[in-house]
């Protein structure tokens, strides 16, 4: 199985990214436009220029990006360094453990970034157009 599944790696990089970048920017979407929102009346956007709207906004357009697999490792890096410190600011004073204090969502995004910084964004991505193109 490791021999058939390992030609694939690559394309599953890519597929990977994809996923984990709709996922993330629903989270953004969610808090400045209500969308997806389980309840759109009941949801109320960020303060404008709060760290919210700011994390919102990195969230949103993070996501295109990671989407797009374009400027994927720097912008990978900083979606890590934001959930990081969405873990530390926001969910770790609740308590240590992520289940918890309902950071584990947040601790996965910022390893799964991390990873995206260092791995690159697979073939199914606008980096790879442009390296091979240049």
């Amino acid at each position: 199985m490791e021999t058939a599944l390992s030609r694939y790696t690559p394309t599953i990089l890519s597929l990977l990214r994809i996923a984990v970048a709709l996922l993330f920017m629903a989270h953004g979407t969610g808090m400045l436009f209500a969308f997806p929102s389980a309840n759109p009346a009941a949801a109320v956007a960020p303060a404008m220029f709060s760290m919210y709207w700011f994390a919102a906004w990195i969230e949103v357009i993070g996501g295109i990006l990671m989407i797009l697999g374009l400027f994927t490792r720097p912008v990978a890096f900083i979606l890590s360094g934001e959930m990081a410190f969405a873990y530390f600011i926001g969910h770790s004073p609740r308590n240590f453990y992520p289940l918890l204090n309902g950071g584990d969502a947040a601790a996965l995004y910022c390893f799964i970034f991390f990873y995206f910084a260092a791995a690159g964004a697979g073939p199914l991505s606008l980096d790879a157009t442009m390296r091979n193109k240049g």
